[in-house]
């Protein structure tokens, strides 16, 4: 364990059990991030507000209800953040833009409030894209969040602040959500972990409002943690995976299915869809297989079925869907950037007839049943988030073919948002100083063989953050990260 002044190194796990064996006080457990925050968010913007009365408050309580000999929750007071899309009761949903300052809401999102009763304390919200409709986290309220490793690369997006948060060592767990890759893609920019699980796994709600979310942000948008160890996300999705009137989507699946014989089959898609990936991405898809097979898997090279069509169907569904939904608020509450990226990704998809969209939904269906099947040959799939390195900040918006290949980049991202299955992205390792990241995807309701295979990975390939954020002028090297 790390000395009181640098507790914000330490892990979820670690943290939680220390606390709980009163080796530490939660008081200095979150005094520790509350400083790391004030020493590092002004170079970085990750953090758009922090609730210190508050979290140090909820601290003292948790410490003198141990006093009192109170049994503790799994969390009993560790700090999370809080992406600020997410609600919060007491702290505006801003959506990160202006026009949402004051839409506060008075009540937690289920999965915020089963955190909480674990004993989990709000430490500070994240910052988001506006509407998280960029994978860039750049807020027309908050501004631009910069990468720790490389200020002239994106953090990733849409939850790309408690990823530079989780990075740098200012909370030791994150909330998100993954509409598009918004959960696993900042988590391979920044060199961290996160959890998108199965469609109906985490409860979600919002407060009330006049208009329902349409049918693709129902069926392909998940709520999940990110953390720096595999072991945490566990830990999460344990304390937040519970029941919400709310949500009629939820799921009442057991956490861990049947055992699986072994040795488990791992597929190895390094190249989804065959459309190309750059050759460091490649890399890191080729060190998590070798450790996957150094753990007892069974690995080889597969090809997952109908990534194109799959990219084409999640395409047309999405772009119906914000059409006749969210066009009209985006142009007008949104930065200039997110319309130009909203309207460049509306040139990429022609408008559908009502008969195309119920062709789409339908489509999506044949590609489901295809995955099933391989899934149960395979239980594993290993795969990049994004094919490509992060991107310079600014790319998304250059134009309508830029677009075009970041869609084409993340097409195994969105692959697993369409069809709602469960995948854990992680650090694969270093090259030229910036983090690469795989995802592990499985079938529905399997997060456990998803960590299961995540957690070998770690053990060999070892973790890369907390860091201190690189200066710009200086380029960061492959020993700037702390393995474990």
């Amino acid at each position: 364990m790390s000395s009181p002044s640098e507790l914000w190194r330490s892990g979820v796990a670690d943290l939680a059990s220390a606390i709980r064996e009163r080796r530490l006080s939660s008081r200095e457990v979150v005094q520790s991030h509350i400083e790391r925050i004030a020493a590092v968010n002004p170079r970085l913007n990750a953090l758009t507000v922090v609730l210190e009365a508050q979290a140090l408050q909820a601290a003292t309580a948790a410490d003198e209800s141990l006093a009192r000999g109170e049994t503790p929750g799994p969390l009993h007071g560790v700090p999370f953040t809080v992406k600020q899309n997410i609600d919060l009761a007491g702290s505006p949903t801003t959506m990160g833009v202006p026009a949402l300052q004051q839409a506060i809401p008075v009540q937690d999102a289920p999965h915020v409030a089963q955190l909480r009763q674990a004993g989990a304390i709000v430490l500070a919200r994240g910052n988001l894209s506006d509407f998280g409709f960029r994978w860039q986290t750049d807020s027309s309220l908050h501004g631009a969040s910069i990468n720790p490793w490389d200020a002239g690369r994106t953090p990733g997006g849409s939850s790309g602040g408690d990823a530079i948060a989780l990075a740098t060592g200012m909370t030791p767990l994150g909330l998100g959500n993954d509409f598009g890759g918004s959960l696993r893609y900042p988590a391979q920019c920044c060199g961290v972990t996160a959890l998108r699980p199965t469609l109906g796994r985490v409860a979600r709600a919002s407060g009330p409002s006049p208009v329902e979310a349409p049918i693709s942000f129902q069926m392909f948008a998940v709520q999940g943690p990110m953390a720096r160890h595999v072991r945490d996300l566990r830990l999460a999705l344990a304390a937040m995976s519970a029941d919400d009137a709310r949500d009629p989507w939820w799921v009442p699946a057991p956490l861990h299915g049947p055992a699986a014989a072994p040795p488990i089959r791992v597929a190895v898609c390094v190249d989804p869809g065959r459309t190309g990936v750059h050759p460091q991405v490649a890399a890191g898809v080729h060190r998590a297989a070798q450790a996957l097979a150094a753990a007892g898997y069974a690995v080889e090279e597969a090809d997952a079925p109908l990534v194109a069509e799959a990219l084409d169907v999640y395409m047309r569904i999405v772009a119906s869907d914000v059409r006749a939904t969210m066009l009209a608020t985006v142009t007008a509450l949104a930065s200039a950037d997110t319309r130009t990226f909203v309207t460049d990704f509306m040139r990429l998809v022609p408008e559908l007839s009502v008969a195309d969209y119920v062709a789409a939904l339908a489509q999506r269906n044949r590609i489901a049943r295809a995955w099933g099947g391989f899934l149960q040959r395979y239980p594993l799939l290993l795969a990049p988030v994004c094919t490509q390195p992060p991107f310079a900040p600014g790319y998304d918006v250059s134009g309508v073919e830029a677009v075009r290949a970041l869609m084409q980049a993340m097409r195994m991202a969105v692959a697993v948002n369409l069809l709602g299955l469960p995948a854990v992205a992680l650090p694969a390792g270093l090259a030229e100083g910036l983090p690469q990241g795989v995802q592990l995807i499985g079938a529905r309701y399997r997060e456990d063989l998803c960590l299961d295979a995540a957690e070998s990975i770690e053990r060999c390939v070892g973790t890369l953050t907390p860091i201190e954020p690189i200066p710009p002028s200086r380029p960061p090297s492959a020993g700037t990260g702390r393995a474990s």
